[in-house]
């Protein structure tokens, strides 16, 4: 085992998780830059901006999407390569990094054909009208293009963050983002290239950090490295790799359904200003969910490095802390959001009446936020451990078994206030969801420390036995 490579299984843990967890909680903050920053630059266009931001707002189902895809095969891989290396198994760690290289390859290729036959359908019936539809087939016929630096930028950067090098991994969303921000107004407003301007300086963003990942990838500071004679497929690596990052694939493209599901209901029973209210609540749970999600990615190499490496100890450790810091933050969170609603609203809009009707809703929606430190904990946890069908369960139980369906209950149960019988759908389902995980984690997680304390056990024992002859 390389010295360097293995910092994951000697160094304190809390030292550790703060030297991993800053920059990937950075990363997921700047990574929310990209879609804010078009849509400040968009919405300001003279004329046209109102519109045009429509347009590209009804973008983002599609947009998730593509980001969630990412994660299918990357995210699965990205903890299996951590387990390998604290095996130390080196050669199976940069062959999932190969394989995966070309899994997100094809899935970037077969994207792009879809988005571009087929984007107008799409946004139709996510809700864009006549006056905005333009607009939005503008942007997403240019962002198409650029689907595959999008795939590599956030599947390979996923690679990085499980060596240890969370800086890098940082440094590769920071320099898109800046890109971005530099580029955005001199394309929309210096070119004059409006809602297209905007598409053409994400993608070329998104492009510099790609190359700027995969750079690292074949350059002599990386562990694990892209090679040629790992590009050839094997299923025993693929599909295992595929199956752990399914569960991260479902929980990014359900909020995609969710938001289709939210937005249906709430402009059936509140009308236009609840759909508004909505996505300001969508946008507060997002920024609520990066932070915990950045904490769970800088846990995640120093849990799959000693889970590989049979150190029932530190994964405890890891783990423990993991769940302690994401407690104090989602906790922290609900207390600001309970205390000082209409200061979040007043970020989003200007609008009076839709900062009071936000001010009540937020408080009803993000009612059980405080326990959702537990939820996101428990479920990166399980994708660390290299255990797909836990993962996936609690991923599913959340928002297809519970959310999607309450979004349609709960107003039949309090049919008095329907709008906001359907916020409430979003605290209930939290609720049980984490109460759960939190049940099924204990059961799972004293399992998986059985398993790699036993081996250690039967290894101690075969030594003594070998000494005694």
């Amino acid at each position: 085992m390389n010295e360097d490579e293995d910092f994951l299984g000697k160094e304190p843990v809390s030292r550790l998780l703060l030297k991993l967890a800053l920059p990937t909680v950075t990363a997921q903050l700047i990574n929310m830059l990209y879609n804010i920053v078009d849509r400040i630059y968009i919405g300001h266009i003279p004329e046209i901006g109102e519109a045009a931001l429509t347009g590209v707002g009804v973008c983002m189902p599609l947009i998730m999407i593509v980001t969630a895809f990412a994660a299918f095969a990357a995210y699965g891989g990205a903890p299996r390569a951590s387990i390998f290396m604290g095996k130390g198994d080196h050669e199976s760690a940069e062959k999932t990094l190969g394989n995966c290289f070309v899994i997100q390859f094809i899935i970037s290729v077969l994207l792009t054909a879809v988005l571009l036959i087929w984007n107008r359908d799409f946004l139709m019936a996510f809700g864009a009208s006549e006056n905005t539809i333009e607009y939005g087939v503008e942007y997403m016929n240019i962002y198409a293009i650029g689907t595959l630096f999008v795939q590599m930028t956030l599947g390979m950067n996923a690679f990085i963050t499980a060596q240890g090098f969370a800086k890098t991994g940082m440094l590769s969303v920071l320099i898109g983002a800046v890109a971005n921000i530099v580029l955005d107004p001199i394309f929309i407003f210096g070119f004059n290239m409006g809602v297209a301007g905007a598409a053409w300086a994400t993608i070329l963003s998104q492009a510099m950090s790609c190359i700027w990942v995969l750079l690292f990838l074949c350059s002599q500071k990386t562990h694990l490295k892209l090679r040629a004679k790992n590009l050839g497929l094997h299923a025993n690596i693929v599909f295992p790799s595929l199956a752990l990052g399914l569960s991260t694939f479902i929980m990014q493209a359900s909020e995609s359904v969710i938001s289709i599901c939210f937005n249906s209901s709430l402009q059936n029973y509140g009308g236009d200003i609840a759909v508004g209210a909505m996505t300001i609540l969508t946008s507060v749970m997002q920024f609520a969910m990066l932070p915990l999600q950045g904490l769970g990615q800088g846990a995640q190499p120093i849990i799959s490095y000693n889970y590989g490496a049979r150190n029932p100890e530190r994964v405890k450790a890891a783990f423990k802390l993991l769940l302690k810091a994401s407690l104090v933050y989602s906790t922290l969170l609900w207390a600001c959001v309970m205390l000082f609603p209409q200061g979040f609203a007043a970020m989003f809009t200007n609008s009076d009446a839709l900062k009071a009707f936000t001010k009540t809703a937020l408080r009803i929606y993000m009612a059980c936020l405080l326990l959702f430190g537990i939820q996101v904990a428990c479920q990166m946890t399980f994708t660390s451990l290299g255990n797909a069908k836990a993962s996936i369960l609690v991923a599913v139980m959340r928002k297809f078994i519970l959310l999607i369906p309450l979004i349609y209950i709960m107003p039949l149960i309090f049919s008095s206030d329907k709008t906001t019988a359907v916020y409430m759908a979003e605290p209930v389902a939290d609720f049980i969801a984490v109460t759960f995980t939190a049940f099924f984690f204990a059961f799972q997680f004293k399992k998986a420390l059985k398993q790699i304390s036993g081996k250690d056990e039967v290894l101690k024992r075969h030594c003594k036995e070998k000494m005694k002859k």
